[in-house]
C-alpha cells in the first residue's frame, strides 16, 4: 500500500493513529490513512499562525506564482490523482479525470484574480477608498463527494488573499487530498498550508479554535449549523455551502425526450451525490407520463459498476452510511408511490441502480429530505403557480432549474424561485469567475469569483482628505 502523511509546519508527519480507507466499489481496504489527534491539530493551527505574518506580507504576485506552480504539478499528475480518486470515492475514472482537470482550471482561474484598492466615492472633501486585507488562519473543511474540486474552491483564494490554511478532508476520502497537500507543501513556505485528517472527531476543536479566524465549510445543513454555533463564541468569519433539495420545474411546452435526458443527468451525476443535483422534479400533467417513461428507460439503460471498468457511467455510493440512508428512503418511497429502478447490485460495493419515483406526494420523505443518491422523485402539477409554491416549500434553497421551449417564459418562472442559483434549460453551469451561494438553510456567503475571494478578507474603509 502507498504511504500517506499529514502535512504540518512544512513537514510530512505520521498520524497519532491510523485508520482504514475503503474502496466503496469493492469494500476492500486500499490504504491506512494517518489520523491526527488533538495535539497535532493544535500543532497545525500553531504552524499556520506562525506562518501568517510572512505570507500575508508576501506580494500577491509571488503568492499567485506559487499557486500556478501547484496547478502545473497537479496537471502533470492528473492520471495518478484521478486513479486514486476513483479508488477512494468510487466515481468512474473519466469523471475523476474531469474532476482533477477541472480543479486545475479552477485553481488557475482563482489564482488569476486581484484585490485592488477601490475608489468608492470622491468629492471636494476627499475620497473613500476600500482596501482588503487577510484574516489570518483559515479552516477549510471539505466533504467526500468532490474531495479535490471542493478543496480547490477554498484553498487558492484563501492563500491568494494572504491567509494561511489548515484543511480537513472527509475521513472516507482523505487520500487524494493528502496527495494534493504534499504538492501544495512543496511550493509554499512551511506552515502556510497544513492538512490533518480525523475520524469526524476533531471538527469541533478546529472550528472553535481561538487562533482560527475564518471557517470555510462544505457539507450537510445539520453539520453546518454546528459549525455556525462553534464559530459564534468568537464571531469568526464563516462561509457555509450546505445541502440542497433542488427542484426542477418542467413547463408544458418542454420536449419530453430531451428534457427527460437532461433531468436524468442532472439528478444522477456522481450517482446523485451532488449538493446541486436535481433532487425533485415538478412536471406538468400533460408531460408527466411521457417523461416518467423516458426516465424509467434511462434508468434501465444506465451502466452501473466499478469506476475503473470501461463504459461505467455511475459508480457506487461513497460509503456504507450513505448507502443505507438512500436504501431506506427508497424503501419508504415504495410504500408511497411507484419505484422504477433502484435495485441493488448482486456484488460487493455500495451500488444502487438509478431510481425514478413516480406518483408520489410532496410530504413523502424522498421529497422532503435531501437524498444525496441516485434517486429522482417526479411530481405532477396542473398549475404553474402551484408548482412554484411547492418548489419553494423547502427549508433549503441552493439551486433549481426550469425547462421550457420558451426562454422568456422560463425566466419568469426562474425569477420566482427562492434559491441562490437557477439555471434555464441547463444544469450546474458553473464558472470559476462567477460567485455562487445558497439561500435559506443552504448556506451563507459566496464561493468562486471576486466575491468568493473577498470572503477571505476583511474590508477596510479609508477616508483620504483632499
Amino acid at each position: 500500500m502507498d504511504t500517506f502523511h499529514l502535512v504540518i509546519a512544512g513537514k510530512l508527519v505520521a498520524g497519532a493513529q491510523t485508520m482504514p480507507v475503503v474502496n466503496p466499489a469493492t469494500e476492500a481496504v486500499i490504504a491506512q490513512c494517518p489520523r491526527a489527534d488533538p495535539k497535532q491539530l493544535d500543532e497545525a493551527v500553531s504552524a499556520a499562525k506562525a506562518a501568517f505574518p510572512g505570507w500575508s506580507q508576501t506580494p500577491i504576485a509571488e503568492r499567485r506564482g506559487a499557486l500556478m506552480r501547484v496547478a502545473d504539478e497537479m496537471e502533470a499528475r492528473t492520471e495518478e490523482l484521478a486513479r486514486l480518486l476513483t479508488a477512494e470515492q468510487g466515481k468512474p475514472l473519466d469523471k475523476a479525470l474531469e474532476e482533477i482537470g477541472g480543479s486545475v482550471f479552477i485553481l488557475r482561474a482563482l489564482a488569476s484574480l486581484e484585490l485592488p484598492e477601490k475608489l468608492l466615492y470622491e468629492d471636494a472633501d476627499g475620497r473613500f477608498v476600500e482596501q482588503r486585507y487577510p484574516l489570518g488562519v483559515v479552516a477549510a473543511i471539505t466533504p467526500w463527494n468532490f474531495p479535490i474540486s471542493l478543496l480547490v474552491v477554498k484553498v487558492p483564494p484563501a492563500l491568494l488573499a494572504g491567509n494561511t490554511v489548515v484543511a480537513k478532508p472527509a475521513p472516507t476520502t482523505p487520500l487524494t487530498s493528502l496527495r494534493l497537500a504534499e504538492i501544495l507543501n512543496r511550493h509554499l513556505p512551511p506552515g502556510v498550508f497544513n492538512m490533518i485528517v480525523d475520524a469526524n472527531d476533531l471538527g469541533g476543536q478546529l472550528t472553535a479554535h481561538p487562533d482560527v479566524a475564518k471557517i470555510s465549510f462544505t457539507g450537510s445543513t445539520a453539520t453546518g449549523r454546528k459549525v455556525m454555533a462553534s464559530a459564534s463564541s468568537l464571531l469568526k468569519r464563516i462561509t457555509l455551502e450546505l445541502g440542497g433539495n433542488d427542484a426542477a420545474i418542467v413547463l408544458d411546452d418542454a420536449d419530453p425526450k430531451a428534457t427527460a435526458k437532461s433531468l436524468f443527468e442532472g439528478a444522477m451525476v456522481n450517482s446523485g451525490q451532488v449538493c446541486l443535483a436535481i433532487k425533485r422534479a415538478y412536471v406538468h400533467e400533460s408531460q408527466y407520463d411521457a417523461i416518467c417513461d423516458e426516465l424509467a428507460e434511462l434508468s434501465r439503460q444506465a451502466i452501473v459498476g466499478e469506476g475503473t471498468q470501461q463504459g461505467t457511467e455511475y459508480g457506487p455510493l461513497q460509503n456504507r452510511a450513505q448507502y443505507e440512508r438512500v436504501r431506506e428512503l427508497i424503501d419508504d418511497a415504495a410504500s408511497r408511490g411507484k419505484v422504477l429502478g433502484g435495485e441493488e447490485l448482486d456484488r460487493p460495493g455500495y451500488f444502487i441502480r438509478p431510481a425514478i419515483i413516480r406518483d408520489i406526494d410532496d410530504d413523502a420523505r424522498i421529497v422532503r429530505e435531501e437524498q444525496f443518491g441516485p434517486v429522482l422523485p417526479v411530481l405532477r402539477y396542473a398549475d404553474i403557480d402551484d408548482a412554484v409554491k411547492r418548489a419553494n416549500d423547502s427549508e433549503q434553497g441552493l439551486g433549481g432549474t426550469v425547462w421550457s421551449a420558451d426562454t422568456a417564459r422560463a425566466l419568469e418562472v426562474a425569477s420566482r424561485l427562492n434559491t441562490g442559483m437557477v439555471w434555464i434549460n441547463s444544469h450546474m453551469n458553473i464558472n470559476p469567475f462567477v460567485p455562487m451561494g445558497g439561500a435559506k438553510q443552504s448556506g451563507m456567503g459566496q464561493e468562486l469569483g471576486q466575491a468568493g475571494l473577498e470572503e477571505f478578507t476583511q474590508r477596510r474603509l479609508v477616508f483620504v482628505p483632499a
